[in-house]
């Protein structure tokens, strides 16, 4: 049984930086390219950035603009988010999913598994 459980969220003020993680287990993390996405109230679930199995690669949607760092530790069965200079645009639930077949995609229906979420407040 895979499971994902993010870590890190928090109330920031705009401009301020957060790291968030996610640690798997159930599988060999290795297998899986790791996508995060976020969803905000009355809005869809969006993709943030992944990384390839391999730690090698990454992808990011066009609004991170050099703002966020996806990386990953496979020894260590972990992910993480970097996101710097924080807007309050970026407050939503945060999500990190895996997906056994499929690289570099941004569509939330290729994932199959998926952790709860924390919440990102960005608020002066």
């Amino acid at each position: 049984q895979v499971t994902l459980v993010e870590s890190g969220g928090g109330l920031v003020q705009p401009g301020d930086s957060l790291r968030l993680s996610c640690t798997f287990s159930g599988r060999p993390f290795s297998n899986y390219y790791l996508g995060w996405f976020r969803q905000a109230p009355g809005r869809e679930r969006e993709f943030v950035g992944g990384i390839r199995r391999s730690g090698r690669g990454t992808y990011y949607a066009d609004f991170v603009k050099g703002r966020f760092t996806v990386g990953r530790d496979n020894t260590k069965s972990t992910a993480f988010l970097q996101m710097n200079s924080l807007k309050v645009e970026d407050t939503a639930v945060y999500l990190c999913a895996a997906t056994t077949y499929y690289s570099d995609t941004d569509n939330p229906e290729l994932y199959n598994y998926w952790g709860q979420g924390t919440q990102v407040t960005v608020s002066s």
